[in-house]
C-alpha cells in the first residue's frame, strides 16, 4: 500500500517549511493543504487538537504535531533515504540539541525585531546576531550543520532566512555584514533543490509581514 502524506500548512511559516525540506530530501510524495489561520478547517482543528497550529503531517490517517518532532518522524519511517540525523547517539543528542535552541533564540528574537521598537528592539537584535554568531560557530568548517550534507539542524534553522528581509527592513540593520559566514552557509543550502524550492520568495515574506504590522497596528 502507498503512503498516504498529507502536509496542513500554512506557506509563510518557517516551521512548515521544514517540514517541506525534509519530505523533498527524502523524496517523499505529498498532498499540500493550505490553511487560512484565521478561519482554520475541521481536518487542521480535528488534528491538532491541542495547540490547533500548523504544520501537521497526517501519514496514513494519523497526525503528526510540533515541526521537530515531525522531521524526526518523518526521519524514522522513511530512515533507508538520505539520512538527516547522524547515527550516532551523541551526534544525535547533539543535532537535537541545536534545533532546540533555534526553536528558542531564533524565531522569538526575529519576532521581537519587526514586531517592537526603541531600546526592545535594539535588545532584540544584539541578541539575534549573538545567537547567529554562536551558530556560525557551532557550524565551523562544515558545509552544513550535517557536516556534507543537509540536516536536522540546517532543516530548523535555513527556513528563517525567507524572514531576514523583513527583520532587516524593520530592524535596520544587515545581517550579511554581522554574519557573513552564516549567509555564505544559507547560499550553499539554497542550492539545494529540496531548499530552494521549499522556501517562498523573502520579497513576498516581507509584505506578508507588512500586511501583519498594519493588521497589529505596529505601523
Amino acid at each position: 500500500m502507498a503512503d498516504e502524506v498529507v502536509l496542513l500548512d500554512f506557506w509563510p511559516s518557517p516551521f512548515g517549511m521544514r517540514i517541506r525540506i525534509a519530505l523533498a530530501e527524502k523524496g517523499i510524495k505529498y498532498e499540500y493543504k493550505e490553511e487560512d489561520l484565521r478561519n482554520k478547517s475541521p481536518l487542521l482543528l480535528q488534528s491538532n487538537p491541542v495547540h490547533k497550529k500548523i504544520p501537521v503531517l497526517i501519514h496514513n490517517g494519523k497526525p503528526i504535531c510540533e515541526s521537530l518532532i515531525v522531521v524526526q518522524y518523518i526521519e524514522d519511517v522513511w530512515s533507508n533515504r538520505n539520512p538527516l540525523l547522524p547515527s550516532d547517539p551523541y551526534h544525535r543528542a547533539q543535532a537535537r540539541f541545536w534545533a532546540d535552541y533555534v526553536d528558542k533564540k531564533v524565531y522569538d528574537l526575529g519576532r521581537k525585531i519587526w514586531t517592537s521598537k526603541g531600546e526592545e528592539q535594539e535588545a532584540a537584535k544584539k541578541e539575534f546576531v549573538e545567537a547567529l554568531k554562536l551558530l556560525e560557530e557551532q557550524l565551523g568548517d562544515k558545509t552544513y550543520f550535517g557536516g556534507d550534507n543537509v540536516g536536522f539542524v540546517d532543516i530548523a534553522l535555513v527556513p528563517f532566512y525567507t524572514w531576514f528581509k523583513a527583520y532587516e527592513t524593520f530592524g535596520n540593520f544587515n545581517i550579511e555584514s554581522e554574519c557573513p559566514k552564516f549567509i555564505a552557509w544559507v547560499k550553499r543550502c539554497l542550492q539545494k533543490e529540496s531548499v530552494s524550492k521549499s522556501l517562498p520568495d523573502p520579497h513576498k515574506v516581507y509584505e506578508f509581514v507588512v500586511e501583519i504590522r498594519k493588521r497589529i497596528g505596529i505601523e
